[in-house]
């Protein structure tokens, strides 16, 4: 695609601020992975058996410990060129700079992504496990059932033992935070709070019920359970006939990881490069989400969707 740039004898080198969400997997991103060998980092769980009737007449009860090796690998690979002219930056008065497209490209591209990495896959790992997902017509949770329906998406299997020891965050669509504010069963406070650290956006609507932080994921393009990476114009979008609306998800940041492989910015002035006449800045990616097994008994517990029952068209 050619690239556009806005000419003009005067232009105002600011640009218009970009009113988006913050990202909100921020909580989940992780630095303190040990790689051990080019995209595979290992997670190491144990179990252990329990205590046995002690005999008086001496001896011990022997136990058991059983300690897995996981090992998790890195797929989802990223990158993206620009290149600006340097008549280009002179001729739009530097609106079509380097910095500019950068922080669009953060704010409108790279951000949003990895929020929804980040809810798919969660989405897609509690769709495997029994209790742990449901679907629910969305039109159907009003102010009149909402926080009841909340209260039953948190006590989903195992997710008591992870609330109480604060290690759940929900994530809501803006009707669900509408309908909430609006409930009569729910009494708490809604404060409009920024979540997330650097950056511009708007910030989001946030709560608690029960102790578990619930946060309203505005820009709800980020919010469904599958996306296409490979869409023709770049970026991502729905699957197609198959993707759903998120309605609410749950995950705990004990258990849940964004794990950064490689994250690359290069940028090189003219004359620097042999692409062009220009500024070129070039940015990489290699990132994945993953749920770890509990410690108890290697299962996973600690992760849950609702989706809508209609698939986008």
């Amino acid at each position: 695609m050619a690239n556009t740039v806005n000419y003009a004898q005067q232009w105002n080198p600011e640009l218009v601020e970009i009113m988006r969400q913050n990202t909100l997997c921020a909580p989940f991103i992780t630095t303190n992975v040990r790689w051990l060998d080019a995209k595979t980092f290992h997670f190491t769980s144990m179990a252990v058996s329990g205590f046995k009737n002690h005999s008086r007449n001496g001896g011990w009860n022997r136990g058991e410990f059983k300690q897995t090796d996981h090992p998790y690998t890195v797929s989802h690979d990223r990158d993206i060129e620009f290149l600006v002219d340097k008549a280009d930056v002179d001729e739009s008065n530097a609106t079509a700079s380097i910095q500019n497209i950068a922080q669009v490209f953060t704010q409108n591209q790279s951000g949003p992504e990895k929020d929804a990495l980040f809810f798919s896959k969660v989405a897609a790992t509690a769709k495997t496990l029994e209790g742990y997902h449901t679907e629910t017509d969305a039109s159907t949770i009003t102010k009149a059932n909402v926080y009841s329906h909340l209260k039953k998406c948190m006590a989903a299997g195992k997710l008591r033992r992870y609330k109480g020891k604060g290690g759940l965050i929900m994530y809501v669509t803006s009707a669900i935070m509408d309908a909430l504010e609006q409930s009569t069963e729910f009494t708490r406070t809604i404060n409009v709070t920024q979540i997330a650290d650097g950056g511009e956006g708007i910030e989001t609507r946030i709560t608690d019920i029960d102790g578990v932080p619930v946060m309203e994921v505005i820009d709800d393009e980020v919010f469904y359970d599958s996306f296409n990476f490979s869409p023709a114009n770049g970026g991502f979008e729905p699957t197609a006939s198959t993707a759903k609306k998120i309605n609410v998800l749950i995950a705990s940041p004990l258990t849940t990881k964004v794990v950064p492989k490689i994250s690359s910015i290069y940028y090189f002035n003219p004359g620097a490069h042999t692409e062009g006449d220009g500024y070129l800045y070039q940015e990489r990616e290699l990132s994945d989400v993953f749920t770890f097994p509990n410690g108890k008994d290697g299962k996973i517990d600690s992760v849950f969707v609702d989706t809508d029952t209609t698939a986008v068209e």
